[in-house]
């Protein structure tokens, strides 16, 4: 009996020291990958920051040629409005609308090399989905899983009754 108990403190103490050793080598793991992270971050930034400096300098440019033609006052607007229509496609192009989230779906559902067919060869379904049978496995909706009493065989339930409501089975 005494030596149960020293083999289970044994048992325990490896258990800690497993549980620790796991510990420390997620932290490591996560550690390292945070600091990739941040440095990839950080890159992103000043690459934001260099294309904010690069766009302010097209725009001063762009003023700066209107202005050879134009008054100061007339470059600047046409600056202005050139940018603001820049944001204003930008954010449409970046907000999918009512009309576009067809097409997100459509491109979401495209294959490599074409599109999906419509359906199957062979089938009558959807791309993607087995062709569902006329009859439900097991024969019907009747006692014997044959079609319920008076109705032929495969031919749909009658309007309002749902098939799978176990109230409207046969019995």
């Amino acid at each position: 009996m005494d030596r149960l108990d020293h083999l289970e403190h044994l048992d325990k103490h490896l258990v800690d020291e497993l549980a620790q050793v796991a510990r420390e080598t997620v932290r490591d793991e996560l550690r390292q990958q945070t600091r990739k992270q941040r440095r990839t971050a950080a890159l992103y930034a000043a690459s934001g920051a260099l294309a904010l400096y690069a766009g302010a300098a097209l725009a001063l440019a762009l003023g700066l040629a209107l202005s050879l033609g134009l008054p100061d006052w007339a470059a600047a607007l046409i600056t202005a409005v050139v940018l603001g229509v820049a944001a204003y496609a930008l954010r449409g192009a970046a907000r999918p609308s009512a009309g576009r989230e067809g097409e997100l779906a459509a491109d979401r559902d495209r294959v490599a090399g074409g599109t999906a067919p419509g359906t199957p060869p062979g089938g009558t379904g959807p791309a993607g989905y087995p062709p569902v049978p006329p009859v439900a496995p097991g024969g019907g909706t009747g006692a014997a899983g044959g079609p319920a009493p008076g109705m032929p065989p495969g031919a749909p339930p009658p309007a309002g009754v749902d098939p799978e409501d176990p109230r409207h089975r046969g019995r």
